[in-house]
C-alpha cells in the first residue's frame, strides 16, 4: 500500500479487508482519506465503497473489533457507519503519518458501489448497483476518485482511472467527467470545488471553472443547509479570502450572498474614492484567520463592514462617509443569519456585538480618553472584550507599513488602559449591587417604567465614576433617583 498509515489505520483497514474476504466481497478504500494520506494531511475518517451489500460488511467489521462497536445504516440509501473508539494511549506508527493520537475517535463508512442518474429539479439521484468504476464515474473530483484495493489478488493496489494522483501532485480541481453534467447533477459540487481550491491551496482546471460559471444557476436546487455548511469551511479554511474570491468571479456569491456582493467595488466622485468595501473584507478576514479559529469571530469580520453600502454618503468637505454602518450593521446581522440558516442564539448576538463594537476601541485610541469611555467599552465587551479587539487589530488593513504600526501600537495602550481599569473597577462582569427586585421593594412599585429609569441611571452613574461600585453608594443614589421621579421609600 502505498500510503502512509499509522498503527491505527492499518488496523482498521486490515480488519475491513479481512471482512470483506470472508464474504467473498471487493472491497475498495476511496475518497478523502486516500487523498489527505497522500498529502499528509491529518486524517479522522475513512470511506470504504464494496461491490455488494455494505451492510452485510458493516456488521462483519464489527465483529472484528472488542468490544463490538455500534452499527449504524440506513438501509433505504444501502450504507453504514461505525465509530472506532481507542485506547487514549499513543501507539507508535510503523511509517511516520499524520494521522493524530490514536486516543481519538475513527469513523468509518461503508457503501455499496453505484451508479447514479438525476432528475433536472434535484440534487437526489435515482440509484442502482454498480462497478467500483461506475462508482468512481459519480465522484465530484478526480482527486476524490481515487481508491486503493483491499482485496486479496491485489491488495494494496491503486485505482485511479482518472489520472487523479497526477492533479493531486499537480494541485488541480478537475471533474471525472463533463463538468457541465457532474455540476447539473450535483450543484453543490460547485461550492465544494471551490472549498477544496481554498483549503488545499489547489487551482480549478480551466474547463471545470467555466462549468462553474456556465452552471451556477443550477445552485438554487440546494438547501441553504446545505450551501451554508459549505460557506463555512470556507471561512474556516487557513485563507479563507481565496474561497470568497472564487465565489465572487464565479457568480455564485451574487445567488447565495448578496449583501456581500453589495461591499465590492469603489466609487469616486469630485475626485475622491473610497476603497473596494470587499476586498478589504477579505483581507480583514485573512488576518484575523492569522491569530484564530473561532468560526463565529470570523464571520464577525465577514459582517463588520456589511452596512456600508447602505450608509454610504458623499459629503462636501468630507468625501466619501459611511455614518453609523455599525449600528445598521448590527441590525442587519439577525436577518443575514436568519437567511443563511445560521444559529439565532448565542452565536447570532454575539457576531451581532462584535459588528456594533468595531469602531469603538478605535475611537479609544485617541488622546485625554477618560476612563468613563473605558469602563463602557468594557461594560458592553465583558468577556469578549478580548476577541473584539483581535477582529479591531484585523481591521488595519491600510498598504501604509508606518500607519499600520501606528495603530496597532495604538490598541496595545488601549489594552492596557482597558486593563488598568478592570484591574480598579471590575466592569466586564460588572452586576449591579442594587437589582430590580430591590428597587421595587424599596418604592412598593409593580414592574414599570420607573424601574428601568433608575437601573440605567443608577448604572451610567458607576461607569461615569459618579458613584463608587458600592452598595452603599447606590442605594442612596437610588433613593435620590426615586425622590426626582416623586417616589418614597416604603416604611419598614
Amino acid at each position: 500500500m502505498d500510503i502512509k498509515l499509522n498503527t491505527k489505520e492499518s488496523t482498521i483497514i486490515k480488519k475491513v479487508a479481512r471482512a470483506a474476504e470472508a464474504l467473498g466481497l471487493e472491497t475498495y478504500l476511496i475518497g478523502g482519506f486516500v487523498r489527505d494520506k497522500i498529502l499528509d494531511r491529518e486524517t479522522k475518517d475513512a470511506d470504504f465503497v464494496c461491490v455488494g451489500d455494505a451492510i452485510e460488511l458493516a456488521k462483519e467489521v464489527a465483529k472484528q473489533f472488542n468490544p463490538v462497536p455500534q452499527v449504524d445504516y440506513f438501509k433505504n440509501f444501502g450504507t453504514a457507519y461505525i465509530r472506532i473508539k481507542t485506547s487514549n494511549r499513543k501507539e507508535s506508527s510503523q511509517v511516520p503519518s499524520s494521522g493524530g493520537d490514536v486516543g481519538e475517535a475513527f469513523d468509518i463508512e461503508f457503501v455499496g458501489a453505484r451508479k447514479e442518474s438525476y432528475h433536472h429539479d434535484s440534487r437526489k439521484p435515482n440509484v442502482e448497483p454498480g462497478t467500483i468504476k461506475d462508482d468512481q464515474d459519480r465522484r465530484d473530483f478526480t482527486i476524490n476518485a481515487l481508491a486503493i484495493s483491499l482485496n486479496k489478488n491485489n491488495y494494496g493496489k491503486r485505482v485511479d482511472p482518472f489520472n487523479g494522483i497526477k492533479d493531486l501532485e499537480a494541485g488541480i480541481i478537475r471533474t471525472p467527467l463533463e463538468p457541465s453534467q457532474t455540476f447539473s447533477d450535483d450543484p453543490l459540487r460547485m461550492m465544494r470545488a471551490i472549498r477544496f481550491a481554498t483549503e488545499l491551496r489547489f487551482t480549478i482546471e480551466e474547463k471545470t471553472w467555466k462549468g462553474i460559471i456556465e452552471t451556477k444557476e443550477r445552485i438554487s436546487i440546494i438547501s441553504q443547509e446545505r450551501i451554508t455548511d459549505e460557506l463555512n469551511k470556507i471561512i474556516a479554511a487557513p485563507k479563507p479570502s481565496v474561497g470568497f474570491d472564487l465565489l465572487y468571479k464565479s457568480g455564485l456569491l451574487q445567488l447565495i450572498f448578496p449583501q456581500m456582493i453589495d461591499l465590492a467595488g469603489a466609487e469616486y466622485k469630485d475626485g475622491l474614492g473610497h476603497k473596494d468595501n470587499f476586498y478589504h473584507t477579505l483581507q480583514v478576514l485573512d488576518n484575523l484567520s492569522g491569530k484564530t479559529d473561532d468560526l463565529w469571530l470570523r464571520w464577525a469580520a465577514v459582517l463588520h463592514d456589511i452596512a456600508k453600502p447602505v450608509t454610504k454618503k458623499f459629503e462636501e468637505g468630507q468625501g466619501w462617509t459611511f455614518h453609523g454602518h455599525e449600528v445598521v450593521g448590527g441590525k442587519m446581522v439577525p436577518k443575514i443569519f436568519s437567511k443563511l440558516k445560521l444559529p439565532l442564539h448565542e452565536e447570532m448576538r454575539f457576531v451581532k456585538k462584535m459588528v456594533e463594537l468595531h469602531l469603538r476601541p478605535i475611537s479609544l485610541t485617541k488622546e485625554n480618553i477618560t476612563d468613563s469611555a473605558i469602563r463602557r467599552l468594557l461594560f458592553d465587551a465583558g468577556d469578549d472584550f478580548d476577541a473584539l479587539m483581535l477582529l479591531c487589530e484585523a481591521d488595519i488593513t491600510s498598504k501604509n507599513k508606518q500607519k499600520v504600526k501606528r495603530y496597532l501600537e495604538n490598541f496595545q495602550l488601549v489594552r492596557q488602559r482597558c486593563k488598568e481599569v478592570e484591574e480598579k473597577d471590575h466592569i466586564r462582569n460588572w452586576q449591579p449591587p442594587i437589582t430590580g427586585e430591590i428597587i421595587l421593594e424599596t418604592f412598593g412599585l409593580p414592574p414599570s417604567r420607573p424601574v428601568g429609569i433608575i437601573k440605567d441611571a443608577l448604572k451610567d452613574a458607576m461607569l461615569d465614576g459618579i458613584i463608587p461600585n458600592t452598595y452603599e453608594a447606590a442605594y442612596a443614589f437610588m433613593l435620590e433617583k426615586g425622590r426626582e421621579l416623586g417616589l418614597q421609600p416604603q416604611k419598614s
